[in-house]
């Protein structure tokens, strides 16, 4: 075990009220597992963090720990907090490395789940493990959505989704890689084939446009195709990002460990109002990553970006907002412009099923707990909520696997 590790553990301060538990959206019992750690228990420690959270492994690596636990930790008002992300991830992947996952028992009811990302392996693994029979389908050729084609491998090693793919295999989930639902199998073929429940975990992987002139241009991406794929790309040596958020963050340092020289953000705010948070902004300056502040995009050209740059002000009730600056258009030059203005979901599966409701931005009606406005059919993520957080997902996932399992429960008492 790192030393480190072991550093981090006894300085925990055991808080009979802990405040990093309630800083975690999904409630991870922090001071009981690092003290089960510490006394050499680690296995019953990885169970603790698996069961309350499937997905731990990978939360202790993208969460933004600096808003959530750690931001929470009394030692970090005077000082350093407890690198809780650490601890969690050492005792995670220990657990994911030597334990057997078993099944409760063997209920002979199936549930078809659609998308493989982070919503769609938390209830994977939730109702598995209670004994559902689950099939995974999934458009691309490998799990993850998200967590595989979304984040960077500097960010969240790949190897670790192959290890939660052969913990589900473990349990008995079957994979279905390429393949699409809704133009071909549909949501009614699904239930004429037997199962009892579908849950759709689709996300979101439609980018967002900004509507200016110029964004077909040859030279001109958009970020969530880039990051899926970046080595097929040749950006050149100086690369415009448009957006702040941690997906242009994430776009930025890509482009520069794949060989660009100059890379940029541009932003129309300052960078206090950047949405991204304040780490992955800093690690992007550490990269080599500039910003260029002010200015907001009106049109693309072969050559660059053309802008207009901008200001705060108040107004007469002392509120500050934005305007342009007259007479302050220009143009920043770059190879490639990537536009990382988040993203909407797909509507593969809504546009060929009846029943399933959703919002004037497409994602996916439900309620509290992730029912739909058709009867069995439920879903969460970021098909339902939007760009989120993982840990956002798991927590929501796991209210909708309980309640798939309520509906599926109380149907066979008819």
């Amino acid at each position: 075990m790192g030393k480190h590790i072991i550093e981090e553990a006894r300085r925990c301060l055991q808080c009979k009220n802990p405040k990093c538990k309630q800083g975690c959206p999904v409630n991870t019992s922090i001071p009981e597992i690092i003290n089960l750690l510490l006394e050499g228990d680690i296995k019953k420690a990885g169970k603790i963090l698996f069961d309350n959270n499937p997905l731990s492994v990978i939360c202790s690596l993208v969460c933004p720990h600096e808003n959530q636990c750690e931001g929470h930790c009394v030692l970090g008002i005077k000082g350093s907090p407890v690198q809780i992300s650490s601890i969690e991830n050492y005792i995670s992947d220990y657990y994911l490395n030597s334990s057997t996952l078993k099944k409760e028992k063997n209920l002979n009811r199936k549930v078809a789940i659609i998308g493989s990302g982070p919503a769609g392996i938390v209830v994977a693994f939730m109702l598995s493990l209670k004994g559902y029979n689950i099939t995974m389908f999934e458009a691309h050729d490998k799990i993850g959505g998200v967590l595989r084609y979304g984040i960077p491998e500097f960010r969240l090693p790949k190897d670790i989704l192959e290890k939660l793919k052969r913990k589900l295999i473990e349990i008995g989930v079957k994979i279905r890689p390429n393949t699409l639902i809704g133009p071909v199998i549909t949501i009614d073929n699904l239930f004429r084939d037997g199962y009892d429940a579908v849950f759709i975990g689709t996300g979101v992987w439609k980018p967002n446009t900004l509507n200016i002139k110029g964004e077909s241009l040859g030279h001109v991406h958009y970020a969530i195709d880039y990051l899926k794929n970046p080595d097929v790309y040749n950006l050149g040596e100086k690369v415009c990002v448009i957006g702040a958020g941690n997906v242009a963050m994430d776009v930025a340092r890509t482009a520069i460990r794949k060989g660009s020289k100059e890379v940029y953000i541009m932003y129309r705010k300052d960078i206090e109002d950047m949405p991204a948070t304040k780490y992955e902004i800093e690690y992007a300056k550490i990269d080599g990553v500039k910003f260029e502040l002010f200015k907001t995009p009106i049109e693309i050209l072969d050559e660059g970006v053309k802008y207009v740059k901008t200001k705060k002000i108040k107004d007469e009730l002392g509120n500050t907002k934005l305007v342009n600056i007259e007479n302050s258009e220009s143009i920043f030059t770059a190879d490639s412009v990537i536009i990382a203005v988040s993203q909407g979901p797909r509507a593969n599966i809504v546009s060929n099923t009846n029943g399933i409701d959703t919002d004037i931005t497409g994602l996916i009606m439900t309620d509290d707990y992730g029912r739909t406005t058709r009867e069995g059919v439920f879903a969460s993520g970021d098909v339902v909520t939007g760009a989120k957080t993982v840990v956002e997902a798991v927590n929501l996932s796991k209210k909708v696997a309980m309640a798939i399992d309520e509906y599926i429960t109380k149907k066979y008492e008819k």
